[in-house]
């Protein structure tokens, strides 16, 4: 299985789960954090975020563990998220089952900060369609 990376900003991409064996390819991909959205009860524990963890620090980059579990994102884990981009010293990448979670908390965390065209326009380029998010971005936006 090859890795799916999809460039939602040029320092922002996400894909679907990734495997122990592409850890050294995200260096070498130049990303400088891995944040998990993953929880650990979906996957195998051979995929765990622990063993990714220890995989991502062992090549030089910072792993966050942000678990997204359906139907229970919060604005603090959001907030989380959107810290992590922004205090990066470069590119960040981050995994979920599909890669559509992450690109919902990074929508989420740009509402306000992008326009909500901008946002949806960068996950639709990216294969994400959030469309079902534009009334939540806009109000998050006026907020």
């Amino acid at each position: 299985m090859r890795m799916d990376i999809r460039y939602i900003t040029p320092d922002y991409a996400v894909s679907p789960q990734i495997d122990p064996s592409d850890v050294a390819s995200l260096k070498s991909a130049g990303f400088h954090a891995v944040i998990c959205n993953r929880p650990d009860a979906e996957i195998p524990p051979s995929h765990h975020a622990a063993v990714i963890k220890e995989l991502v620090e062992a090549e030089g980059m910072t792993f966050h563990e942000l678990p997204v579990v359906h139907g229970s994102l919060t604005m603090d884990l959001v907030q989380a998220q959107a810290d992590i981009l922004k205090n990066a010293n470069g590119p960040v990448f981050a995994y979920c089952a599909s890669g559509n979670r992450c690109s919902i908390v990074w929508s989420l965390g740009q509402a306000g900060v992008l326009s909500t065209d901008e946002i949806i326009a960068s996950t639709t380029k990216a294969g994400y369609q959030l469309d079902h998010l534009r009334g939540q971005l806009d109000a998050m936006a006026n907020g």
